[in-house]
């Protein structure tokens, strides 16, 4: 049998580090109990008593009847958060120190980490060219372990293919619950975006991570450059002067297309950019979602 490699082991260390050290530091500037999980579901109401939190009163009821009741809510069980990570030739590009790819892993790790403390259960999957890896839901420390270790194993040549392969995700994924996509979506937005409705119709909450680095965003190069294909493209020697505004143009249409069809399908979009605080983003979210 194979030693493992110490590359891969040390990838795997700096997951599970980074993991808990995100989690753990966003759980300790919140007050409420970390066992609070991502799906909620309404119970019952309440009437309003001195000292309840308005915050959870019915304001539709209070116009029905005129008198204040609190929505209460329980916790759904054994939660499954499914890790879809982009793991193709693309993400593997990084004009600083950190890859996309680098990112994207990063933070399906963190997010592995709250859910599993929380006793639900997380499956996960990378893709390029199709299913690389594929774990199914489970729950347990140990659950972030491999998930780590499968994620260390990227990323890989080839382009993603993401539409048929959330397809195909789709239909192995299971039960209802949440979907977190992490991909660069250098893919035809109509593909892109019927994988994703695939997921939706069967009944997963979906949020997705749109992970792109900052050169990508900001397109900062003045000089001759010589621009090096990823997933099968030709390299490209050229004035990036004389293409920056039509590059910036295709660019933010492509991410509008996605999150148009996002917002239609009511589904969560995150950027995250490779020069930006990772925990800073991703608590930026979980409190936005948490509020609503």
């Amino acid at each position: 049998m194979p030693l493992p490699d110490p590359e891969v082991l040390a990838r795997v260390d700096r997951l599970e580090l980074e993991a808990r050290q995100f989690v753990e530091g966003f759980l300790a500037g919140k007050h409420r109990s970390p066992r609070q999980g991502f799906a909620v579901e309404f119970a019952q109401h309440r009437e309003y008593a001195p000292g309840d939190d308005i915050k959870h009163i019915d304001w539709k009821v209070y116009g029905r009847t005129e008198r204040f009741h609190l929505k209460q809510y329980e916790q759904e069980t054994n939660l499954v958060a499914w890790l879809l990570v982009d793991a193709s030739d693309s993400m593997k590009y990084g004009s600083g120190s950190r890859t996309k790819y680098d990112l994207a892993s990063s933070a399906a790790a963190a997010l592995a980490y709250l859910v599993l403390q929380q006793a639900d259960s997380v499956g996960l999957a990378t893709v390029a060219g199709g299913i690389r890896a594929f774990l199914r839901g489970a729950g347990g420390m140990n659950q972030l372990r491999e998930a780590c270790r499968a994620l260390a194993e990227g990323p890989f040549a080839g382009p993603a293919n993401l539409g048929p392969n959330l397809h195909e995700l789709a239909g192995r994924t299971g039960r209802r619950g949440i979907a977190f996509v992490f991909s660069d979506l250098l893919d035809d937005v109509p593909d892109i975006l019927a994988g994703l409705q695939h997921i939706r119709f069967q009944k997963h909450e979906v949020v997705l991570f749109h992970v792109l680095d900052a050169a990508e965003i900001d397109f900062p190069f003045r000089h001759m450059t010589l621009f090096r294909g990823l997933e099968e493209l030709p390299e490209i020697l050229t004035d990036p002067t004389g293409v920056r505004d039509s590059y910036l143009k295709a660019m933010e249409e492509h991410a509008a297309a996605i999150q148009e069809g996002c917002r239609a399908m009511e589904i969560d979009y995150v950027r995250l950019r490779t020069d930006a605080d990772l925990g800073r983003d991703l608590a930026a979210y979980l409190q936005k979602r948490g509020k609503g």
